[in-house]
């Protein structure tokens, strides 16, 4: 693979990297709204839980595409 792939890949992985933050920041607020307005404590427990697996979930898929940027970095290294 030539180095300019590598460059367009980290750039790409670096956009993709903040797509998943934003999306885990509105997860949260959006969770944190429905928590709020619910009367019920058995559905704000459920939001609860459900804000923690999503979280986490975005959380995985954060550090997936960091290491997919170190990777890429490796490998642009070993082609210089």
């Amino acid at each position: 693979m030539s180095k300019e792939y590598y460059k367009k890949k980290i750039i790409d992985l670096r956009a993709k990297l903040q797509k998943e933050k934003d999306a885990k920041k509105k997860d949260n607020e959006r969770y944190a709204d429905y928590i709020k307005r619910e009367k019920s404590t058995d559905r704000k427990a459920y939001y609860r839980k459900e804000k923690v697996a999503h979280s986490a979930s975005h959380d995985r898929q954060i550090e997936y595409i960091k290491r997919e940027i170190e990777r890429a970095k490796e490998a642009l290294k070993r082609e210089k």
